[in-house]
């Protein structure tokens, strides 16, 4: 049985780190693109745009629709909209209040 488990912060932010990535990311916030319209956009072959393409499908942040021989893509909102609140959480774990800490800082 193969378990999927979602994809970490970490992740999303490796897809995200990459600039043809985050140039894809950037046209998709527009609005649904298929593949050759994003070819168009970054001047780049099909196969490098579909490589880019898939690596943020993994990371959950894109969705891709094929209809008839076309694939269309388009962001996926609410993962980035949790991305930053996880970034934070991932950063800055709760931690207990000043007056409660066991050593003494003075």
């Amino acid at each position: 049985m193969i378990t999927l488990t979602a994809p970490s912060v970490l992740d999303q932010l490796k897809a995200l780190a990459q600039d043809t990535r985050y140039d894809l990311v950037r046209h998709l916030a527009q609005g649904e693109h298929c593949v050759c319209d994003l070819e168009a956009l970054l001047n780049l072959p099909q196969s490098k745009v579909s490589y880019h393409l898939n690596i943020l499908k993994e990371a959950g942040l894109v969705t891709s629709e094929q209809r008839g021989k076309n694939m269309y893509y388009a962001l996926s909102r609410e993962p980035f909209f949790r991305l930053g609140g996880q970034l934070l959480l991932d950063l800055f774990p709760e931690l207990p209040p000043l007056t409660h800490q066991s050593k003494s800082v003075c």
